[in-house]
C-alpha cells in the first residue's frame, strides 16, 4: 500500500510542484515590479537633483553678475558729493572770469568726472517738469506749481543701471 500511496502521490507532486511555481512567477513578477518601480523613483529623484543644480547654477551666475554689476555701488555714493560741489563750484564761477583757461580746465575735469560715472553705468534721474516718483524723488517741500509735478530739483539724483543709488531731493507742487 505504500508503493500505492506513492504511485498516487507523483500525480499529487506534479500538482503540487505547479503551484509553488505559479506562485514563485508571480512573486517574481512582484518583485520585477518593485524593482521597476524603485528605478522609476531613482530616475525622478535623480532629474529632479539635476534640475536643481541646474536652477542652482544659473541663480549663481546670476547674483555672481549682480555683484559684479554694483560692486562699485558704496564707491559711486561717496563720489556723488564730490562731484555735487565742482558743479556746484563751476556754477558759481562769476561771468567775468570765465573765459580763464584754468576755469575752462576745471569744466573739463568735470564733463570727464561725468563720463566716467556714464561709463560704469550711473545715470542721472530726470526730475524738472517730470511727475513726482517716490521710487526716485525724495520731496523735501510743496511749493505753488502744477499738482504732483517737480517744480525744482534741489540735489540730484542717481541711478547705477536700474537701481537708485540716491534719489532727487525735488519741490513739488502742491496745485496752487
Amino acid at each position: 500500500m505504500t508503493k500505492d500511496k506513492k504511485r498516487k502521490n507523483p500525480d499529487d507532486k506534479e500538482l503540487k510542484n505547479e503551484q509553488p511555481e505559479a506562485n514563485e512567477s508571480s512573486e517574481a513578477d512582484n518583485a520585477e515590479a518593485e524593482v521597476k518601480s524603485e528605478a522609476e523613483t531613482y530616475l525622478d529623484n535623480w532629474k529632479r537633483a539635476q534640475a536643481d543644480f541646474i536652477n542652482y547654477k544659473r541663480r549663481s551666475e546670476l547674483e555672481k553678475e549682480d555683484t559684479i554689476k554694483f560692486g562699485n555701488t558704496v564707491l559711486i555714493r561717496e563720489l556723488l558729493p564730490v562731484l555735487d560741489d565742482l558743479q556746484r563750484a563751476l556754477g558759481s564761477i562769476p561771468q567775468e572770469i570765465s573765459d580763464i583757461p584754468w576755469v575752462e580746465g576745471i569744466r573739463l575735469i568735470e564733463r570727464k568726472f561725468n563720463k566716467s560715472l556714464e561709463s560704469q553705468g550711473v545715470k542721472e534721474i530726470k526730475t524738472e517738469g517730470e511727475a513726482f516718483d517716490p521710487n526716485v524723488h525724495e520731496a523735501v517741500l510743496h511749493v505753488d506749481g502744477a499738482d504732483g509735478m517737480v517744480v525744482k530739483e534741489l540735489q540730484k539724483g542717481y541711478k547705477l543701471y536700474d537701481r537708485v543709488i540716491r534719489p532727487a531731493m525735488v519741490t513739488v507742487g502742491n496745485g496752487k
